[in-house]
């Protein structure tokens, strides 16, 4: 039977309670004194009338607080709803409204957002780490006794409430079940995360985020390992704080890895990892064997959502991983792959077609929170349709093609951007890219790519022109971009993911600055 999820904690304390748990820049946090300070927190919840069930809403940012007040959430059998502490009030307040919440836990700067939100919403706000902040005080030392233990919850019961990015409309609550997320966090702890006690992770990720919150806490916190936590992202000082705390395993987006290897390259020391992960999107290949040059570690990719908890497949120790896929299905997960233009069923394809994933397990969600029409389009037949267009080889290796939403229809041809991204990434002088379709009066939509150039590249017109070169040579015609733009930087989502449609909408003017193929 599915133990509850604030166990995964609870139980790790119990039998490694001296072991550090986090490090915080010279700060050791043990496990014992994480889950002392999560049953404090629960003892404070209670005391004003938090109970099972109910929703409890997160804006805290990556910090020592973070992991006590989640488990703390859990311990009570209520249901935790972690968001992004960097969303806006209105976005904050939408949240607490669509889920119910019963109250708000705000951390630091969070609190400018999230009171006013707490206000508008009629929910009872509670703050920790600073005691400027207003709101009920989780950090109180007489604020009730701590709970004893955490309270039993049956497996289909929820344990969270993840809220998806919203880039196709409102955000939607996944719920996700105790079963769901210990499920996922078990598994992959053996494969393909491996996670020993003696292991050392480089948190950097938002705890927020599924991909922080069960891949890198979950499955460290469940083995005995230490999480060396950091406030958010930076290359130099994740590589030196890497290296000082001899850490062995790194999971990240490939963003990250991007400027991982900038600043290696720049002369930042290049630790000696055991493993790395990457997830959230595609890879590119010779980004990949940088990276391997790099750390001298195997890099393992992998394929998730915040709907299934989120992994569903990975390259696995143990197994040649396949650059360019995203491995196999992890245990307890069927993976197949369906017509992607068939609505209201799950009609599979053969082996090697191209169409959208559809997935089945443990890990699939229970639905979208209060929006019955939007589940029923995804969970159909027993099946979860992701979204993801891919195709599986004999072997049962799963490569992704593309977001079902993202490919570009130019002259009735489909267009899967990462393909015509594969081949651009070649250039030398192309840092990164994305390719995003946007509208075209003759064509329905036009290739268009963006790119973030490196430093010693020519002008803006010689490396357009180099570009659509390069298309020339490698793609076929309609595949190849008509148009070139350049930026600075690529806009990101909270968990790294380059926000395509954000792009699309930039460059939506008839300008032109590249020359047509």
């Amino acid at each position: 039977m599915t133990r509850p999820l604030a166990a995964v904690l609870a139980d790790t304390a119990a039998r490694r309670p001296d072991r550090p748990a986090l490090i915080w820049d010279d700060d050791v946090v043990t496990y014992e004194q994480v889950w002392d300070r999560a049953r404090h927190y629960a003892g404070v919840l209670r005391r004003h009338g938090v109970g099972p069930g109910d929703r409890v809403a997160l804006l805290v940012p990556n910090s020592p607080c973070f992991p006590p007040i989640y488990y703390g959430v859990l311990a009570l059998g209520a249901v935790v709803v972690p968001m992004n502490a960097q969303s806006r009030a209105a976005e904050v307040e939408f949240v607490l409204k669509d889920c119910g919440a019963r109250a708000l836990v705000c951390e630091g700067t969070a609190v400018e957002q999230g009171a006013p939100a707490a206000s508008a919403a009629g929910v009872e706000l509670f703050t920790v780490a600073d005691e400027r902040a207003g709101g009920i005080d989780l950090d109180a030392p007489h604020a009730g006794p701590p709970v004893a233990r955490h309270t039993d919850a049956a497996p289909d019961d929820l344990a969270a409430i993840l809220y998806t990015s919203g880039t196709t409309g409102r955000p939607k609550g996944a719920m996700l079940t105790h079963r769901n997320i210990v499920t996922n966090i078990e598994v992959t702890a053996v494969s393909p995360f491996g996670v020993k006690d003696d292991d050392v992770l480089y948190g950097c990720l938002p705890l927020s985020h599924t991909f922080g919150q069960v891949c890198v806490m979950g499955t460290c916190f469940l083995a005995g390992a230490t999480l060396v936590l950091a406030p958010r992202f930076a290359a130099e000082q994740a590589l030196r704080a890497m290296e000082r705390h001899g850490c062995t395993i790194f999971m990240g987006v490939p963003t990250m890895y991007h400027a991982l290897l900038e600043a290696v390259a720049a002369g930042a020391p290049a630790p000696r990892l055991r493993r790395a992960y990457s997830g959230g999107s595609a890879l590119a290949v010779p980004a990949l064997e940088q990276v391997r040059r790099a750390f001298g570690c195997e890099v393992y990719e992998g394929y998730g959502l915040t709907e299934t908890s989120p992994c569903v497949a990975y390259n696995q120790p143990g197994t040649p991983p396949r650059p360019g896929t995203v491995g196999f299905p992890v245990e307890g997960v069927e993976v197949a792959v369906a017509r992607a233009d068939r609505e209201g069923s799950v009609e599979l394809l053969p082996v090697g077609e191209v169409g959208e994933v559809v997935v089945r397990g443990h890990n699939v969600m229970a639905g979208y929170l209060g929006l019955p029409k939007a589940t029923a389009e995804v969970l159909v037949d027993g099946w979860f349709r992701s979204g993801d267009l891919g195709h599986l080889a004999p072997d049962g290796y799963l490569t992704l093609v593309d977001r079902k939403k993202d490919v570009i229809i130019q002259g009735g041809y489909n267009v899967y951007p990462r393909e015509v991204e594969d081949v651009l990434l070649r250039h030398p002088a192309v840092e990164q890219i994305a390719v995003v379709g946007v509208p075209d009066a003759a064509r329905g939509e036009e290739v268009c790519a963006v790119v973030v150039r490196r430093d010693n590249a020519g002008t803006d017109a010689e490396l357009a022109g180099e570009i659509v070169e390069l298309a020339r040579q490698e793609l076929t015609g309609y595949k190849r971009p008509r148009r070139v733009e350049f930026v600075e930087r690529l806009p990101l989502g909270p968990s790294g993911k380059v926000l395509k449609r954000e792009l699309a909408r930039l460059f939506t003017s008839p300008a032109v600055r590249s020359p047509a193929p």
